[in-house]
């Protein structure tokens, strides 16, 4: 009980998807809020994702998938040639 009432007085909304998230200040105007966001938005403060970086790293993962695959049906390929290989001789 002590640990819950010390979660809601330390508790501090969430700012999700540029808006405020006021449910536990609606004695707050709205006016101030997104006074705040619009600060943010005008300063940079909620700069769009790079999404460069993102688009680069699902190349690398698809590239590494690629050689993944390609590794195991060369080891299969030569586990097969081998076995052959070995049943020949007998």
């Amino acid at each position: 009980m002590f640990l819950q009432m010390l979660k809601n007085l330390f508790h501090r909304p969430a700012i999700r998807m540029a808006r405020v998230n006021n449910v536990r200040t609606q004695r707050r105007s709205s006016i101030r809020n997104e006074g705040f966001v619009s600060y943010l938005t005008e300063t940079g403060g909620l700069r769009p994702r790079n999404t460069d970086n993102y688009d680069a790293r699902l190349r690398r993962m698809k590239l590494l998938k690629k050689l993944a695959v390609g590794a195991l049906s060369a080891g299969g390929l030569w586990v097969v040639i081998e076995s052959a290989r070995a049943l020949t001789l007998f």
